[in-house]
């Protein structure tokens, strides 16, 4: 059997041309966007499109919702790839995905966390190094790069699924209530 073939013109495959110097970022639109460490600029390049409404309350698109709703190729085609911009210190607090996530670090050293009974492990992660989390680890990534506290550095994230969704650890949603940033 052969796999299917299609033909599609310039202008259509315009719509999946994505130039790097046109993505749009954003630093809001989740949960931990304003907690000091958590700061970062998130690009929505191919795909996260508004979940469902699969999960609870408090779930969410990994890029949150401006993001979302601004992808530079918006497909559903069981992948998304994003950009994440931050400078050391900073990256998402830990949060958990109903699919895999994996990170490649374009610039830079990241840290790539999970937890396992109650502790916290990581690998730490260079330029072209790759780390990928199955469906349901609580996860978090950070800049951790030395000797250069205002330079940001880039990292690349693809996570599938065609809506994937994303929710704050009970540890983080509990740290973000005390900082004031959640209402009950």
């Amino acid at each position: 059997m052969a796999l299917p073939e299609i033909r599609v013109t310039k202008e259509e495959m315009r719509k999946r041309v994505a130039y790097f110097k046109d993505l749009k970022g954003f630093g809001d639109g989740l949960l931990d966007s304003d907690y000091p460490s958590a700061k970062r600029i998130l690009y929505n390049a191919i795909g996260f499109q508004p979940p469902k409404g699969k999960g609870g309350k408090d779930v969410e698109s990994p890029v949150g919702a401006r993001a979302a709703m601004n992808s530079a190729i918006p497909i559903s085609e069981g992948f998304n790839l994003g950009f994440c911009q931050a400078k050391p210190g900073q990256g998402p607090m830990m949060h958990n995905h109903d699919t895999n996530e994996t990170f490649m670090p374009l610039t830079g050293t990241w840290r790539c966390s999970w937890e396992v009974d109650g502790k916290t492990e990581h690998f730490d992660v260079g330029q072209w190094d790759i780390c990928s989390f199955p469906p349901g680890v609580q996860r978090r990534f950070e800049n951790v790069t030395q000797n250069e506290p205002d330079q940001t550095h880039w990292l690349m994230f693809v996570i599938g699924g065609d809506a994937p969704e994303a929710e704050f650890s009970e540890n983080s949603k509990s740290i973000l209530k005390e900082a004031g940033l959640i209402k009950e």
